[in-house]
This record gives C-alpha cells, structure tokens and sequence, in this order.
C-alpha cells in the first residue's frame, strides 16, 4: 500500500446516451493516468442520466450485466493506464426480462485490471418525493472493504450516506478509505446536508470519505474529499470536470491516534441494545 497517493475526483453530467458517457469515462481515466492519479472514482449514474418519469423496463433496456461492454471496457482501461478505478452502472441482476431487475451497482476495478469488489446500493432514495424502488432493486449485501494498492477501500452509495451504519461496518472491518458515487438531489437544505454527513462519516469513524457527484440535470455537484479529521480536501462546487487530490495515508493511525474513537466504543455496551436494529 502507497503511504501517499493521488486520487482523480470526476464530477460529471451524464447524459442520456451510454456509449456517450463509456466515452467520456474512458478519456477521463486516461487523463487521470496521465496526472499521475492512481485511482480514479466516478459518481452514481455514471452509465446514464435517468429521468425521475424513466419507467423501470426503459432502465432495464439502458442496463447492462456486470460482464457486459460498459465494464468491460473499463477494466480493458484500468488495465491498460495502471489505475484503480471505481465506477457505476445500472446492472441486470436477473434474465427475467419480465421483472426488468434493475440494481444501481458500484464496482472496485484494480489496476492491473481485475473486478475486484461489486456493491449493490442497499438503501434507495425513497425520500423527499423520490421513489427509487420503483425502477431499482435494493441490495441486500455490505461488501467487505478490499486492500489495494492505494489502501483499504469501502463502498457506499449515495443516499447509504445518511445511514451511519453502513460507514461503521466497513470501517470496523479495515475500510481507511470510503468512496460514495453519488447523484445527490439538488433541493432545500440539500447540500448542507450532503457536507455535514460527508464531515461526520469521516470524523467519528477516522477515514477518508471521497464523494464523487453528479452535476446538472437534478443535481447538486459538490463532489468532495474528506480528511479523517473533517478537513475538506476539496469541493468542486458547480464545476464538470477532474480534480486531482493528494491522499496521505498515514494521517489515518495519526487522527485514530489522538482521537481514539473507535478504540474508545463501548461494545460491551451496545451489546445488550442490539435487538433495536431488528425493528
């Protein structure tokens, strides 16, 4: 693992043709390589922009398996510039075409190449006059974070944000790093909300939290890196693009060091509450 390494941060606005942003997804990894980032992370949607009134069989004709051209491609890329790569499609999660199974799917892709993590977005926006559920299907599965070359990564995805649990797991099984795709929602109280829960995931679990976001059509950009002590790395505001971030890992053990959060917790404690998650 690199003690220090630099992460390419896309904040981008997909449109509504794939082969249009597998494109653009392309010329940006290898622009990424080319600044010397080894690890690049693309925001929820990334595949295609999907209209609040898109039915779920429309999606299902846009979907893709996870051997399907759009990672394909992008493991051919990974491979061939030298960079770990997280991405997003929406997945094809069974054949039954009269189901149009729909999952909104984060992927790790290392640099030599290799799927290495597939995370399927557990919690769905239904929220805030949204209705996810009605053209995804929720995972079920919390990925286990994945060692790689850059460090220890765990997958969430957007709306998974506000849900502290899912942070904590993966930090408790050795995530340093945490990496959001999103598509953040633009509305009242929206991105006030969308920094304080990136600052708080980060702090009270001492890890990075790099949130790559979608711009324009509904959303709110911002796309941010988080240091494990609540600094902002940086926020791209409303612009499209690529912003390169240097990432030092051993600022990680310094933070836990001297704010001992999770060597501090009270499992003994929490133990004999344990029944409340069940309800």
């Amino acid at each position: 693992m690199k003690k220090k390494f630099r992460t390419a941060l896309v904040q981008m606005k997909s449109s509504l043709h794939k082969e249009e942003n597998l494109a653009h997804s392309l010329r940006l990894i290898k622009q990424a390589a080319e600044n010397n980032a080894q690890l690049v992370c693309f925001p929820e949607f990334q595949m295609a922009y999907s209209p609040p009134e898109q039915k779920r069989e429309q999606l299902y004709q846009v979907a893709e398996k996870i051997n399907g051209n759009f990672i394909s491609k992008l493991l051919n890329s990974a491979k061939k510039n030298k960079i770990n790569v997280i991405a997003t499609i929406y997945e094809i999660i069974n054949t039954n075409k009269q189901n149009h199974k729909v999952s909104d799917t984060a992927v790790l892709i290392s640099d030599r190449g290799k799927l290495e993590s597939v995370y399927r977005k557990i919690h769905l926006y239904d929220a805030l006059g949204f209705k996810e559920s009605k053209k995804l299907t929720a995972g079920n599965i919390i990925e286990r974070p994945i060692k790689t070359s850059v460090g220890t990564l765990g997958l969430l995805i957007c709306y998974d944000m506000r849900f502290p649990e899912i942070s904590r797991i993966l930090t408790v099984n050795g995530a340093s790093i945490l990496v959001s795709p999103s598509a953040w929602v633009s509305g009242i109280m929206k991105e006030e909300h969308w920094e304080i829960m990136l600052k708080a995931r980060a702090i009270e679990n001492g890890v990075y939290v790099i949130a790559p976001n979608q711009l324009g059509n509904i959303y709110s950009g911002r796309s941010m890196v988080i240091d494990p002590f609540g600094s902002t790395l940086v926020d791209m505001g409303n612009r499209e693009g690529m912003e390169l971030v240097n990432i030092d890992n051993s600022r990680v053990d310094t933070i836990r060091g001297t704010l001992p959060l999770l060597e501090n917790r009270r499992t003994d404690v929490y133990k004999n509450y344990i029944d409340v998650f069940k309800s």
